[in-house]
């Protein structure tokens, strides 16, 4: 394999890893039950599993 020559700078490695921060993920406020969650997540709450703000499936009842 071919290897450099020369070494790269500091400043241009930098450069390259300029996209490789973490991010905060983008998240949403459900209109209904005002959970916030994920965008295009399912998500529970007080047991039952909602999707974009409708109930998808009811929690079990004890």
């Amino acid at each position: 394999m071919p290897h450099p020559k020369r070494r790269h700078s500091t400043t241009r490695r930098d450069k390259r890893r300029t996209h490789d921060k973490a991010e905060m993920p983008t998240v949403a406020k459900c209109p209904v039950t005002g959970a916030v969650h994920l965008y295009h997540r399912a998500y529970y709450v007080d047991g039952d599993l909602y999707y974009k703000g409708q109930l998808v499936m009811e929690g079990a009842k004890a």
